[in-house]
């Protein structure tokens, strides 16, 4: 199936289903030479069929595997060595990867020469229904992660569930947490399928992707709906900063939700029920099991990218499938937690 992106920032096509691999020659053809940013472990177990799918033989940009690749760094370091390889304005840049992959390869695209057309390839559970999708580009500082970056879109998505044969258990479970958060804020019927193992995987990344999809159309530079799509992610940014970014994003965001839950239970906007139920499913992918104190998390919320005038755009809400933008104090957020102290 083809679901197409028509945002403001640039329309482009994303192709979901087994094989859709064959798909990419249609994209590349058309260009002299085509350079993919992939990661030690993709290389390894997957370049033989990425090569396979080209009409060229490609030219690879290997980094080090994990969040550690999303910094100035590494950054530096691929433009110079993609200079120092010959990409020019008019070549081609392939994510290949998980969600760092995507980040960085989509940021080095956006910045290198003013711009060079580039396709994601996500190959993790995470990046096939959140960060491949909607254009955003961006790396970590010490401050907090992705304070630096761009909007910036790819000529298409490619993506193939084949390459989850071989995603780790944990990092599967990683990924579940953005699908539930996809649920939690805009579709309760995925919701109930979860809770029920009534879905099957293509239905599940379809569902996921358009509920980014439709908030994405509305706003696709994040200036009002789309922070809808950082639920859990104020709370979970705060927890992977805590830990060196040592924490898995899918895993931080799934106690970020149950933070953000909890408080909106206490600030009587969210129904409690919503608590057991946001757990049964967690449950399920061993998700919201690290027990993060919230009053320990809360100064880190001052560098979170929706902290605007003194006030944090929190998310939450109000029911499964039912999410609100809620502008609270650093001060508010304390106070909710204080109380438990006493």
């Amino acid at each position: 199936m083809i679901i197409n992106m028509p945002i403001e920032t640039g329309s482009y096509d994303i192709h979901l289903d087994f094989n859709s691999m064959n798909d990419l020659k249609s994209y590349t053809k058309n260009y002299q030479e085509v350079f993919v940013i992939t990661d030690e472990i993709l290389y390894h177990i997957h370049a033989k069929r990425l090569i396979e799918s080209l009409e060229k033989d490609p030219i690879f940009e290997v980094v080090k595997s994990g969040e550690s690749s999303k910094s100035f760094i590494t950054y530096e370091s691929v433009i110079n060595s993609l200079i120092s390889k010959g990409i020019k304005r008019n070549s081609l840049i392939i994510a290949f990867g998980g969600g760092v992959i995507g980040d960085l390869a989509g940021f080095v695209s956006a910045t290198l020469y003013r711009g060079i057309d580039y396709i994601q390839i996500p190959t993790s559970l995470l990046s096939m229904i959140d960060s491949s999708i909607g254009g955003k580009t961006g790396i970590n500082t010490k401050q907090g992660k992705n304070l630096v970056g761009a909007f910036y879109t790819p000529k298409a998505v490619i993506i193939d569930p084949v390459f989850l044969e071989t995603l780790p258990d944990k990092e599967y479970k990683n990924g579940m947490a953005e699908i539930i958060k996809a649920a939690m804020i805009k579709d309760s019927i995925l919701f109930e399928k979860l809770e029920n193992n009534s879905i099957g995987l293509l239905e599940m990344l379809e569902r996921s992707i358009l509920v980014k999809k439709h908030i994405v159309d509305l706003d696709p530079k994040e200036e009002n709906l789309r922070m809808l799509l950082n639920f859990g992610h104020s709370f979970g940014h705060a927890i992977e900063q805590k830990s060196g970014y040592t924490t898995p994003h899918g895993f931080a965001v799934a106690e970020g939700m149950v933070l953000a839950v909890k408080t909106g239970i206490k600030l009587n906007i969210t129904n409690k029920m919503v608590l057991k139920r946001m757990h049964n499913v967690m449950d399920k992918y061993d998700l919201g099991q690290l027990k993060e104190e919230p009053l320990k998390l809360i100064d880190q919320l001052l560098f979170d990218k929706k902290f605007k005038n003194g006030k944090l755009n929190l998310i939450l809400v109000k029911d499964i499938g039912d999410s609100i933008i809620y502008p609270i104090t650093k001060e508010e957020i304390y106070e909710c937690y204080h109380k438990e102290t006493h």
